[in-house]
């Protein structure tokens, strides 16, 4: 398997057996290291006074002449839509200010010994992130993203991109709007479209009944992988990128847009790259580290919206 989700699990001692980095990106499910989710997102605006015209112009050929466009996209893409910024500790408590008061870091909550040890603890966390990610409307760039027919590849877990219509999307850290059991009992995964968790702001702890496991009653958690999480269940996001690696074999002129995918969770780059190799169309779009490799691509740097907005523009 291969990586966590931006937001979950990652680091080098982490699930070695199925969390090796090298591994990211050859279509796995597993694990990294750096958090990930909205963790270490890499999208912002632009400065308009610097807007690289050549690069967007080779961008907006390449998408023109794409047979099919791959998205690799890393927490950076949700920013425009207003989700918050979690870039180290101090984008992490100005998002959630109670854990700051708390003196609790986002590695700490993303861990799943919490839904043993502090159900209550683990279930404000992610019962109020799922109510976020629920109620936030996707910005106008994924429109863009789904008149062009793409297909994506993925390590946010907020089901942004199902929300904006997008139908073919694999997601390798999971998603938070699946459920399985905490132990798990077996290997079942189910929606939690049902679900709804009341959280105290002020302690930003769920209260009331915890969700429980459909199978055995006992205790459900979010199907996202976390950090050193031995018990996520990888089978959805597995089969997802089962497809998505077959229908690169069958694609020629595939042109890959790799949105707000920064350094500190390379999962999403390794991904964008590995496609990419054999042709090097690449569009790179990250406003803090757009460079690419030997050239060997378009770097644009630029938040997600701006871009895409601009690249429909040049492709109308």
């Amino acid at each position: 398997m291969t990586d966590p989700d931006t937001t979950e699990q990652d680091r080098p001692d982490a699930r070695p057996d199925r969390a090796r980095p090298e591994h990211a990106s050859q279509g796995h499910a597993t694990p990294d290291h750096a958090a990930r989710d909205h963790t270490a997102p890499d999208d912002a605006g632009r400065d308009d006074a610097a807007v690289d015209h050549a690069g967007l112009e080779r961008a907006a050929e390449l998408i023109a002449g794409a047979e099919a466009v791959l998205v690799c996209a890393g927490a950076g893409m949700g920013v425009d839509s207003g989700l918050p910024d979690f870039r180290g500790d101090h984008g992490f408590w100005q998002a959630y200010p109670p854990y700051a008061r708390l003196g609790l870091r986002f590695a700490e909550l993303a861990d799943p010994v919490h839904f043993v040890e502090d159900p209550s603890l683990a279930w404000g966390f992610y019962g109020h992130r799922l109510d976020l990610y629920r109620t936030t409307r996707p910005h106008a760039g994924f429109d863009v993203l789904r008149s062009w027919g793409a297909r994506v590849f993925t390590s946010n877990v907020d089901g942004q991109f199902q929300r904006a219509g997008l139908a073919d999307v694999a997601e390798v850290h999971g998603s938070i709007h699946r459920l399985q059991c905490v132990e798990p009992c077996t290997d079942d995964v189910w929606p939690a479209d049902d679900l709804a968790v009341t959280v105290d702001p002020e302690t930003m702890r769920a209260t009331g009944p915890l969700p429980s496991c459909r199978n055995c009653g006992g205790l459900a958690r979010p199907n996202i992988l976390m950090f050193g999480d031995w018990s996520w269940i990888a089978g959805p996001s597995q089969r997802a990128l089962d497809e998505l690696t077959a229908w690169r074999r069958t694609v020629r002129g595939l042109v890959v847009l790799e949105l707000g995918a920064g350094l500190a969770v390379p999962t999403v780059r390794r991904q964008a790259e590995l496609a990419s190799a054999a042709s090097g169309a690449l569009i790179r779009i990250n406003p803090r580290e757009p460079e690419v490799r030997h050239g060997r691509g378009v770097a644009l740097r630029m938040g997600a919206l701006a871009a895409l907005t601009e690249l429909a523009r040049r492709t109308a």
